[in-house]
């Protein structure tokens, strides 16, 4: 199929959907139309052992894209600026001790939980998987996914100060998952380790050049916005900053994720407030808002029709819902450990703990780097797991967090009114 017959069946099938939600189901949009694109899948699925060949070419839409490149490529550097556009600055430097330890750290221990305990698991189901491959799942699913939690983070509402700890450790940990899922594929794929030299090169290379080119690319901008006042030249500037911003870290092997979170807040924050006319603020703000919006509808269509490019066999299923356990528990213990710590430097509020866990949404990133991965059994396995994960994520935790939310403040308030 040419590109635009994809874009004009996902088009088209986001728009159904989300007006199937909106009309009668009235789902969170996001999980909506996730769910109703793996029910579609599903049933086409069934149709095809019927007999039936729209399965076949349900299956040649999804084999025709590649996800990987749509979203690391392509969606992700917008989705990220629309949501780094939001997050208040003066927020964010309050819990920058909690985000920045949950964001590095929290991933590299989640990593190693999750790596050693499913190499455990993979040699109880006789599945052959060697550990660097385990530490690979575990790097590629530690991180929370940015796009599925602030769709999530709309529909809840929050403490400030823990909304922000979300949001700040969703925008940045992916990018740090992303290197760490790196550096363990070299190691796994490139018929030679990597020494403790060459990891911190890339780490700092990755992390750092992305932060400060970020920094620069939107002080940058910044200063092009700054001279003019029309909003449709300043939404241009925009629109070239995240496009050109993420090609050029590309190219130059810095965090293109990082470095368009580092510009976004830079323009979300000090443009908002000294480059842009009142007109010019409503007019970017509606347009990124649409953007999101669009991208987010057709992200998760794509993960739902994503299920037809898996390989089903009963011992990757089983080991992708053995998974989630073992997800959620790193979660818990990557998260609970740094609070642990922290508490004997400042004030952290009792419901951090269990929100985080269960609010900390696997989604599509996920998917994409499974989906990098050389075709073959360690692929199959992988994607399988992964894939669980991140629909039970979505499905599940998405659907709960609210109420686990309102449960656990209303508690709060309770014991408070008791003293």
């Amino acid at each position: 199929m040419n590109i635009f017959d994809i874009i004009a069946v996902l088009i088209t099938l986001s728009a159904v959907f989300s007006y199937i939600n909106y009309r009668y189901i009235k789902l969170p949009s996001t999980i909506g139309l996730m769910l109703f694109s793996l029910v579609m899948s599903l049933c086409l699925i069934v149709l095809g052992q019927l007999g039936f060949t729209i399965e076949d070419n349900a299956r040649e839409l999804v084999a025709s894209i590649d996800f990987n490149k749509t979203l690391l490529q392509g969606m992700l550097s917008f989705l990220l600026f629309a949501g780094a556009l939001h997050v208040n600055l003066n927020n964010l430097s309050e819990q920058k001790w909690e985000i920045g330890i949950f964001a590095t750290l929290g991933v590299l221990f989640s990593t190693f939980i999750v790596g050693s305990i499913i190499y455990a698991v993979s040699l109880a189901l006789s599945i052959k998987l060697a550990y660097i491959y385990c530490l690979l799942f575990g790097a590629l699913i530690s991180p929370t996914d940015p796009i599925a939690v602030l769709g999530i983070l709309k529909t809840v509402k929050t403490p400030r100060r823990l909304e922000t700890i979300i949001t700040g450790e969703s925008l940045f940990n992916d990018g740090i998952g992303v290197v760490v899922f790196i550096t363990i594929f070299e190691m796994a794929f490139s018929g030679h380790g990597l020494n403790i030299g060459n990891i911190f090169s890339l780490f700092f290379t990755e992390v750092f050049g992305g932060a400060i080119f970020g920094l620069i690319a939107g002080w940058i901008t910044y200063q092009l916005l700054k001279s003019v006042d029309n909003y449709q030249v300043e939404i241009l500037l925009t629109l070239a900053l995240v496009t050109g911003g993420y090609a050029f870290a590309a190219r130059f092997h810095f965090s293109g994720p990082i470095a368009i979170v580092v510009a976004g807040l830079l323009i979300g924050n000090h443009g908002r407030r000294f480059a842009m006319s009142h007109k010019t603020r409503n007019h970017l703000d509606d347009f990124w808002e649409l953007i999101d919006v669009i991208l987010n509808a057709l992200l998760f269509v794509l993960i739902g029709l994503e299920i037809l490019a898996l390989t089903v066999a009963g011992q990757y299923l089983l080991a992708g819902l053995i998974a989630i356990p073992i997800v959620l528990i790193a979660r818990f213990l990557s998260i609970g450990i740094p609070l642990s710590l922290l508490k004997f430097l400042r004030k952290i509020d009792p419901e951090v703990l269990p929100i985080m866990t269960w609010g900390g949404l696997r989604g599509g990133i996920s998917v994409a780097l499974a989906l990098s991965l050389p075709a073959g059994e360690i692929r199959d396995v992988i994607l399988m797991m992964t894939y669980t994960v991140v629909v039970f994520a979505i499905l599940v935790q998405g659907l709960t967090i609210k109420c686990l939310v309102k449960k656990i403040i209303k508690q709060e308030v309770l014991c408070l009114l008791k003293r």
